[in-house]
C-alpha cells in the first residue's frame, strides 16, 4: 500500500498543482476532448529533434520519415517510398506531396535534407556521423548519401523529426514548428506543456484536441491523479500495486533495461584525454564478472525491486529480432559461482568473508544515480546476492554529472539502455575510441566482435544483418556475453507502467525503449475516450 508523508513544502505544491488542475480538467472533462498526462519527458533543451529530442522515436511534433507500428515492423510516415542503392550508400525517399507545418509553410525535401545536413552539423547531439550530405532532387525526391554503407543508418529515418529549414533557428526548441500530429501552444517550464492537435497533420486527426503534460514530482502526481485530476499517469514500479480511484492500471513491455557495466581492463593509471580514470583491477578479471552473473538471481530482482514488473535480463537486446537466445545461462548459482573464483585463485585466507588473489580483495563500488530508487533498489540487492560467494559490492549513490564526468571507467555502474535499433549494441561493444563517456565506457575490445558488428552495419539488407549482430553476442567460442567475455552483468528488463483513466482507451502500446520522451503516446492518434 502506498504511503507517503508530506512535507509543508510538498503539501503547498500539491495544492498549487491541485487547482491549477481543478482550473484546466473541468473544461477537459466536460469536452472530453482533453487530456492530462503526467508521464515525465520535459526536456531542458527543449524539443528540437536535431538536439536529440525524438531520439528514442514519436517526435510527437514533427514527422519523421519512417515510423514503426505496435509490432515494431517498420512502416511509411512522411515517405512514400523508398529505396537503397545496390552499393548500400544511397537512401532515395519519396515523400507525401501537399504536407504543411503546422504554420501552414509547405514541407519540401529542401526541409528533409536540411534537416538532415544540419543533424550532422550539430556535433554529436545527434550522431549522424555516417552522412555524407543529404539533397533535394526535386520537392518531394531527397537522396541521402553514405560515407561507407550502415544498415543501421535507418533507424534516423525512423527517429530524426523534419524541421523546417526557414524557421529553424538557436530557439527553435522552445518553439518547435513541424508536421506532426500535435503542436506546442504553450510550455510553463517545470510545470506544463500545452499541445493542440495540428489541424494541418496529413494524418489521421487524433480524437483528442488537447493534451496537457504536467512535470510535477511523483508525490504531487499521484495526489492530482487520486484527485481525479490526471488521466494518464507514469510510476515507476513499486508504485504501481495500488488502486487510485477511476483509473486502471496499463502495463507496457518493453527493453528498457538495467545492467552492470563492468571496468574491462586493469588499472595502469591511464586517464582519458579529458582526464577521467580507467579500469578496475578487480572486475578486470573474467572470473569475477562471470561469477557474478551466475549468482545474481534476476527473478528475485524482479519480484523484490520490480515488484514483479518485468522480466530477467541476460543481455541489451533481448527478445528484439536480433537477440541470440543462446546467451540463456542458469543464474541464482552460487555453487558454480563459488567454483569458478576457486579455480581462478580467488580464495578468502583471512576469514573476513571477502576472497582474495594476490593480495587484491575481491571488492568493489556498485555506483548508482542517486536520485533513482529503483537503480538504489538492484545495487543494494546485488550486494546482498554477492556477499555470500565472496565478493564485496558496495552500493553508492552519485549525481549523473559525477559518474559520467568523472567515475564512468574505473567503476561499476548501473547503467539502463534499451533501444529499437541494434546500433546501441555496436555503441557499447565495439572498441571504443579514447574518450567513449558511457557508450563502452569499461574500455571493451575483442576483434572478433568488432568484426561481426561491422559486418552487421555493413551488410545489404537488415535480415541479412541479423546473423552478425548475433554472433557479436556469442558465435559459439566468443563474444561479449556471459558465455564469452561477460563484459556486463544484465539484471532486469522493466515493464513501464501506467495508471490510466477507466473511460480512456490508449490501444495497443508498442514495445517500449529506454524510457526518454513520451513512448506511452506513440499510438496517441488512437486514443479514444469510451464513455462519459
Amino acid at each position: 500500500m502506498f504511503k507517503k508523508t508530506y512535507t509543508g513544502k510538498r503539501l503547498l505544491q500539491i495544492f498549487v498543482l491541485s487547482i491549477f488542475l481543478l482550473t484546466i480538467t473541468c473544461t477537459a472533462f466536460a469536452a472530453k476532448d482533453k487530456l492530462v498526462l503526467a508521464v515525465g519527458g520535459e526536456n531542458a533543451e527543449g524539443y528540437d529533434p536535431l538536439l536529440g529530442w525524438g531520439a528514442y522515436g514519436n517526435p510527437l511534433f514533427q514527422s519523421t520519415l519512417l515510423k514503426r507500428d505496435s509490432n515494431l515492423n517498420i512502416i511509411p510516415d512522411l515517405a512514400e517510398k523508398w529505396t537503397l542503392s545496390k552499393d548500400r550508400l544511397t537512401w532515395t525517399v519519396k515523400i507525401r506531396k501537399g504536407v504543411v507545418f503546422s504554420d501552414g509553410s509547405p514541407l519540401t525535401a529542401k526541409d528533409v535534407a536540411f534537416t538532415y545536413n544540419k543533424a550532422l552539423e550539430s556535433g554529436g547531439k545527434v550522431d549522424i556521423s555516417p552522412l555524407e550530405s543529404a539533397t533535394a532532387v526535386d520537392d518531394s525526391t531527397v537522396t541521402i548519401k553514405l560515407k561507407e554503407p550502415d544498415i543501421t543508418f535507418i533507424q534516423h529515418l525512423i527517429t530524426l523529426g523534419i524541421v523546417p529549414a526557414k524557421l529553424y533557428g538557436p530557439n527553435y526548441g522552445r518553439n518547435p514548428i513541424g508536421s506532426g500530429p500535435y503542436k506546442l501552444v504553450r510550455w510553463d517550464e517545470g510545470q506544463q506543456l500545452i499541445v493542440e492537435a495540428n489541424d494541418k497533420y496529413y494524418g489521421e486527426q487524433p480524437s483528442i484536441k488537447t493534451l496537457i503534460f504536467l512535470f510535477s514530482d511523483e508525490d504531487a502526481s499521484l495526489a492530482a491523479a487520486r484527485a481525479g485530476q490526471v488521466d494518464v499517469l507514469g510510476v515507476p514500479s513499486n508504485l504501481a500495486r495500488q488502486d487510485i480511484p477511476g483509473m486502471k492500471l496499463h502495463v507496457v513491455k518493453s527493453v528498457d533495461n538495467r545492467g552492470l557495466m563492468f571496468p574491462m581492463v586493469p588499472n595502469v593509471g591511464k586517464k582519458t584525454p579529458k582526464g577521467l580514470a580507467i579500469g578496475n583491477n578487480v572486475t578486470a578479471d573474467i572470473a569475477i564478472r562471470k561469477a557474478v552473473n551466475y549468482a545474481i538471481d534476476r527473478e528475485a530482482l524482479v519480484v523484490g525491486v520490480l515488484d514483479g514488473y518485468g522480466r530477467p535480463a541476460f543481455g541489451v537486446v533481448d527478445d528484439l529480432p536480433w537477440d541470440n537466445a543462446a546467451i540463456r545461462f542458469k543464474d541464482n548459482d552460487p555453487k558454480k559461482a563459488i567454483a569458478i573464483l576457486e579455480k581462478a585463485g580467488w580464495k578468502d585466507t583471512d576469514g573476513d568473508g571477502i576472497r582474495e588473489k594476490n593480495g587484491l580483495k575481491a571488492e568493489f563500488t556498485v555506483l548508482y544515480n542517486s536520485k533513482d530508487s529503483l537503480r538504489q533498489g538492484l545495487a543494494l540487492a546485488i550486494s546482498d546476492m554477492l556477499r555470500p560467494i565472496g565478493i564485496q559490492a558496495t552500493p553508492k549513490g552519485e549525481s549523473w554529472d559525477r559518474i559520467k564526468n568523472d567515475l564512468t571507467h574505473s567503476n561499476v555502474v548501473v547503467y539502463g539502455f534499451g533501444d529499437h535499433s541494434p546500433l546501441e549494441m555496436y555503441n557499447l561493444y565495439h572498441t571504443s575510441g579514447p574518450e567513449p563517456m558511457y557508450w563502452n565506457a569499461g574500455f571493451y575490445s575483442n576483434p572478433v566482435v568488432d568484426k561481426y558488428l561491422d559486418q552487421a552495419r555493413a551488410a545489404k539488407s537488415f535480415e541479412e544483418s541479423i546473423p552478425y549482430w548475433k554472433k557479436a553476442q556469442w558465435d559459439g567460442k566468443t563474444g561479449f556475453t556471459v558465455p564469452g567475455d561477460a563484459t556486463w552483468a544484465w539484471l532486469v528488463n522493466l515493464d513501464h507502467t501506467y495508471f490510466v483513466n477507466k473511460s480512456l482507451d490508449v490501444g495497443k502500446s508498442q514495445m517500449e525503449p529506454h524510457g526518454h520522451g513520451w513512448p506511452i503516446t506513440t499510438n496517441i492518434q488512437e486514443w479514444k475516450w469510451i464513455s462519459e
